[in-house]
């Protein structure tokens, strides 16, 4: 009967709302964001211009493949003087990505093509790659 049952599990780490609360727009700096929330997931790839926390939930029942069922990530984008500019939450719904909220000093989204590579890439990577083997 176990057999039947979905098993659920947890990758990676997103700050909750209330977490994020915590971070104030145009104060707030890379070091005070990760004493507060965490140390990021991954750091931006043009010019270290944000934090990226990134989490999905997989759902594996039975003999079926497992399931991506959940996936989220949180953009932290700082300005040229250091401080917090975007605090962004995005999901992916039928494979789009999508703004679930928003705390942002300008609307404009600098690293699209650096998160959507993020968010589709999720694990699809191994320990190998990571250590450049």
């Amino acid at each position: 009967m176990a057999a039947c049952q979905p098993i659920y599990n947890n990758h990676g780490y997103t700050p909750s709302d209330a977490d994020l609360a915590q971070i104030e727009v145009g104060r707030d700096t890379r070091e005070t964001v990760a004493a507060q929330i965490g140390s990021p997931s991954a750091t931006g790839a043009i010019g270290e211009q944000g934090y990226y926390y990134v989490s999905k939930r997989v759902r594996s029942y039975g003999y079926r493949a497992p399931e991506v069922i959940q996936r989220e990530v949180v953009a932290i984008s700082f300005s040229e003087a250091g401080t917090v500019s975007n605090v962004e939450r995005f999901g992916l719904e039928d494979g789009n990505m999508v703004a679930l909220s928003r705390r942002v000093t300008d609307s404009n989204i600098e690293n699209v093509g650096f998160l959507r590579q993020l968010v589709g890439s999720i694990g699809n990577f191994t320990a190998d790659n990571l250590l450049g083997n």
